[in-house]
């Protein structure tokens, strides 16, 4: 490696050699592929504790132990039965099975060493025979070749353990660092909220400075993430994801590494709500071609790092229901229940529903629900209720279920007739269900969509049933109004379909649903709704363009209609104050992001070549109670008096640095003015001989006339034949 220079040394020679350091742009300079000449890299720390290393040595090599002692003659035929057993997993390298034999007595000893292809096929294979049941006699023990040396330094007596220095990187989620890195960002003085963005091989970490108009820088890294970020649920961390693994990173105006989770060729993670748990998802080619992806699934720690518990095996067995995710694989794997307790996890499978809890990370009873035919299932978002939608099979109707956790207990159950497809949608606060059916006709030639709307907070949760006015217009998009009891549905299909508003009350009747309006003709397809409720946009995106509608449902009044040309993204701040839109790098021009505020104005435009992520910080929930927030409500005059005089002695400011920037535009000016003026006066000789000696530069001293001037510009001479000229 060639040795160091530091900084000082640069300069001294630089000035020796007359370069000035500051028209160099460093940034740009490359160092040669595979070389780093000496200069260590700022993600360094990245690769020294966590390296992983390289799968060298035995890590795809099994010990099979408990196997028949068999004579000679035998020999061939457990072989062969060993082989089949195997084969079915993996690749089994050419010699690859070793079945050792006593040279006395020429009969085996009762173990055998198997080698693949892959780590992963051995560790698919420890996994899924480990206690196979040959016979009576012979269950398999099966372990990691790489293993039975640790194994064998395990002393034969007991001695207490080592007790451990105390681990500075624990230290980052005591209370003190906690205050730091999450109470200070939510007690901004500005009571600004802040979004992260990536663009270009940088990660950024802004304020959203609505009252300046503009953004303010936070924290800027280079390369900072090999794949995308994720904010954690609640906002406390931000994950980044590495060849390595992931990462989290916290703290107030410099985001420190708090937690690495080693997890060789991460593609997807995924947070519990309440923050406990990262589960971390890859998928790795198998060595038989005909065979399909390994998948590997992590749930960590997120404090201490610890793996919590793993699950592998084949894309196939995390495949079942669900829309969406990577090599076949629907995701999230698990879907964990609502709340802060992140108690339950679940996953579907093949006619079963198996429920894990965290205290043990095994199935609640060690049995999973079976469910013939499941097709999807939903956590309610506050409480332990799985919604089930199975479809029709034979004689059997489809049905959507209820049922409560741990308990395992059915609360409700609708049985569903003629079912094309179902698709649930829980309301924020989980006082609500509502199931889209989409039903075939009497000819089951088309179909049509109607509404089970479940009162889940209600006595025997009742169902009520609503269709829309036409029953056969095609349902575009659904969504609830957070924490409300409203809900709107884009319909129709026309070019410009329909918007109607429902509220789950009806007058003084609380337990009736009504329609509140329909909004005809409407270039949407898409509903965002804000975090705090009221306020929707009707977003038209794809073949709209972009076309954004803010509407007040309250008055159900549109309060602006504005437009952001290909946006592929709409999010609304966790205030519900203001809504970002964003053009990311699907398409090659326009990238970047606009800020809006809720009514509609736009407030800034950022541009950013090579767009890719606009993500806002969570907020975690309010510690105030319903009653406190009514009250805030109520009185908020009181208590905007403060922020409406901040918000004037901003006025102010921005609009003192408007008169000082068109004062400096004005100088500028009356400067180019007077240089102009110079000049002219410096070139009046010039002029002066140019007009023969005329002195005065006003036009209306002089009398303009034509002159015609004639200029032969060529001549031509062509001699003509006589007979010709006779003709």
């Amino acid at each position: 490696m060639s040795e160091v220079v530091s900084m000082e040394e640069i300069r001294a020679i630089s000035d020796r050699l007359g370069v000035d350091l500051t028209q160099i742009d460093l940034d740009s300079i490359h160092l040669p592929p595979g070389d780093d000449l000496g200069i260590p890299s700022d993600d360094e720390d990245l690769l020294e504790e966590d390296a992983l290393e390289e799968d060298q040595g035995f890590g795809n090599i099994l010990v099979v132990d408990n196997l028949p002692v068999v004579p000679k003659e035998k020999y061939e035929k457990l072989e062969g039965v060993v082989r089949k057993i195997y084969s079915q997993l993996g690749v089994i390298k050419e010699g690859g099975l070793y079945m050792p034999v006593d040279p006395e007595t020429q009969k085996t000893l009762g173990y055998c060493f198997i080698e693949y292809n892959t780590p992963q096929e051995a560790e698919l294979s420890k996994e899924k025979t480990h206690g196979y049941k040959l016979d009576r006699s012979h269950i398999f023990a099966v372990n990691m070749f790489e293993d039975i040396e640790r194994f064998l330094k395990v002393p034969d007596e007991w001695a207490p353990p080592e007790i451990k220095p105390y681990v500075p990187g624990v230290r980052l989620f005591t209370s003190c660092v906690f205050f730091e890195m999450l109470l200070k960002w939510l007690t901004d003085d500005k009571a600004r909220d802040q979004y992260v963005i990536r663009s270009g091989g940088d990660t950024e970490v802004l304020w959203n400075d609505a009252r300046q108009m503009k953004p303010e820088l936070v924290y800027k890294r280079p390369y900072w993430t090999e794949s995308f970020v994720q904010w954690s649920p609640m906002g406390t961390y931000l994950a980044t994801v590495h060849r390595q693994g992931a990462a989290i990173w916290g703290g107030a105006t410099t985001f420190n590494r708090l937690m690495r989770y080693a997890h060789p060729q991460v593609k997807l993670i995924d947070f519990s709500p309440g923050e406990r748990y990262l589960v971390t998802y890859s998928s790795h080619e198998p060595s038989n071609p005909r065979d399909t992806h390994r998948v590997v699934l992590n749930i960590f720690d997120v404090r201490t790092g610890k793996v919590m518990r793993d699950f592998k095996g084949s894309a196939d067995e995390f495949a079942v229901g669900g829309t969406g995710g990577v090599t076949g694989v629907s995701w999230p794997v698990f879907r964990w229940s609502g709340g802060k307790e992140d108690k339950y996890f679940a996953r579907i499978g093949k006619n079963v529903i198996s429920v894990y809890e965290t205290e043990t990370f095994s199935l609640i009873d060690k049995k999973s629900i079976k469910v013939e035919n499941v097709m999807d299932f939903s956590w309610s978002p506050t409480d332990p209720i799985l919604s089930l939608f199975v479809p029709e099979c034979g004689n059997q109707p489809a049905r959507v279920s209820l049922v409560q956790i741990p308990s395992k207990e059915e609360l409700r159950q609708k049985n569903l007739f003629s079912v094309s497809d179902c698709k649930m949608y829980w309301q924020s606060n989980g006082d609500y269900l509502a199931v889209k059916v989409d039903r075939y006709t009497k000819t089951k030639k088309s179909t049509y969509t109607g509404f089970e709307l479940f009162r889940i907070k209600e006595r025997d949760i009742p169902i009520e049933v609503l269709e829309l006015d036409n029953k056969n217009d095609k349902i575009i998009a659904f969504a609830w109004e957070p924490k409300g009891h409203r809900f709107a549905v884009i319909h129709g299909d026309n070019p410009r379909p329909d918007v109607s508003f429902y509220s789950m009350r009806s007058g003084t009747n609380t337990g009736r649903v009504s329609k509140l309006t329909t909004l005809k003709g409407k270039q949407a397809n898409a509903l965002y709704w804000s975090p705090g409720g009221r306020f929707i946009i009707l977003a038209g995106m794809k073949g709209f363009n972009g076309q954004l509608e803010f509407f007040d449902v309250d008055e159900l009044d549109t309060m602006a209609s504005a437009e952001h040309f290909m946006a592929t993204d709409v999010e609304w701040d966790p205030t519900g104050r203001y809504v970002a839109t964003a053009v990311t790098s699907v398409h090659e021009m326009e990238n970047g992001f606009n800020i809006w505020s809720f009514n509609g104005k736009l407030l800034y435009r950022i541009l950013k070549d090579h767009f890719f992520q606009f993500l806002w910080r969570p907020r975690p929930p309010s510690f105030l109670s319903k009653e406190k927030e009514e009250e805030i409500a109520k009185n908020l005059k009181k208590y905007s008096k403060k922020y409406e005089a901040e918000d004037q002695d901003v006025s102010l400011l921005l609009s003192e640095q408007d008169r000082e920037k068109r004062k400096k535009l004005k100088e500028e000016w009356e400067a180019w003015i007077n240089e102009w003026k110079q000049l002219h006066e410096e070139e009046k000789m010039e002029r002066e001989k140019l007009r023969d000696g005329e002195a005065s530069d006003e036009e209306e001293e002089y009398q303009a006339k034509e002159v015609e001037v004639e200029e032969i510009l060529k001549v031509d001479e062509e001699v003509i034949p006589f007979e010709e000229s006779q003709q």
